[in-house]
């Protein structure tokens, strides 16, 4: 039996209290001895650096999700696709999940390398408007393992950050590994000295999902991180043919909606499952340009435009036309 109390992420102190690391409820986390040591404390010296580096990024915006395999990769994707569908915006996707990187082969771009010039890494150019950067870059094969500590992934994350040739953006969408602990600390402590829009957070309709995107939600209320909405993902199956609805996996307790009901949080949308949006995704091809009268690609657009509505109030996003896809 494990000795980590029941409810130790909701009685947390948090990474910047004088607590942190010596309460009964940090017994058993894996960040206890640095929180304890004060390391969580000292400033890092590339935080003013990043935020020197990302002054000329406009919109940051994150992805997450407690859980794997609920499509965080797959809507990350999309949503960069559909906001740089507008020829006038400078889109960057950030793919931080180190150990499974598949941000290159959503976005066709696998088998590419990243650049070195005079001003930093050069990111991977889908369109002259949408750039992508990620570790698979950096691998030799596609099949290779990263098997890195926390240290080495957070000094990667941090070179992502400060080092890449980002230049001026209007959004920066950043996709990250399923949890709650090494990259999402320090993605969100890197990000302390510039304005994040917040987070979108990913969901399937089963509970045993629902349990996990909570603690992501907790984690996003203990480091103070904004949270724009959330999207339950494979909502239903629509059948391409006949159109009728399906539920692949039911919502037993109430699904996203209910769990943002209780939360007082925005349900952005229900993106429902189409076969469709794999096999785009298998070859590197937008769903949304591929398939764009499909209800999935509707909802997606759907939830772009409420991000724009959600966000205008947090911060100044300018008015915006609806979004095409072209």
């Amino acid at each position: 039996m494990s000795d980590v109390p029941d409810n130790a992420n909701e009685h947390c102190p948090g990474t910047e209290s004088e607590q942190a690391g010596k309460t009964s409820s940090c017994q058993g986390c894996p960040n206890q001895k640095i929180c304890a040591s004060g390391a969580t404390k000292a400033p890092d010296p590339a935080i003013a650096e990043i935020g020197v580096k990302l002054s000329t990024v406009k919109h940051k915006i994150l992805v997450l999700s407690g859980k794997g395999g609920v499509g965080k990769s797959t809507f990350s994707a999309h949503l960069a696709h559909a906001l740089a569908s507008d020829s006038t915006k400078e889109v960057a996707l950030l793919d931080v999940d180190i150990c499974g990187p598949s941000i290159p082969r959503i976005m066709g771009l696998e088998g590419e390398q990243v650049h070195q010039s005079g001003s930093g890494w050069s990111p991977v150019y889908v369109d002259d408007n949408l750039a992508v950067m990620s570790i698979g870059f950096l691998l030799s094969s596609p099949d290779d393992a990263v098997i890195w500590r926390g240290p080495k992934k957070n000094g990667m994350i941090k070179q992502f950050l400060r080092d890449v040739d980002w230049g001026e953006l209007d959004y920066l969408i950043v996709d990250t590994p399923p949890g709650t602990s090494d990259e999402h600390l320090s993605i969100v402590q890197y990000l302390s000295s510039t304005h994040v829009d917040g987070a979108v957070i990913i969901t399937t309709p089963q509970e045993v999902s629902l349990q996990d995107v909570r603690k992501e939600i907790r984690f996003c209320q203990k480091v103070k991180l904004p949270i724009i909405g959330v999207v339950e993902n494979m909502s239903g199956f629509v059948c391409p043919t006949c159109k009728n609805t399906s539920q692949i996996f039911p919502p037993t307790t109430g699904g996203a909606a209910q769990m943002c009901a209780d939360l007082d949080l925005p349900l952005l949308g229900k993106v429902p499952l189409d076969p469709r949006i794999a096999r785009s995704c298998d070859e590197g091809k937008s769903f949304l340009s591929e398939v764009p009268d499909s209800p999935a690609a509707k909802v997606y657009l759907s939830i772009v435009q409420m991000i724009h509505f959600i966000n205008g109030k947090q911060s100044p996003i300018e008015e915006e036309e609806e979004i095409e896809i072209k």
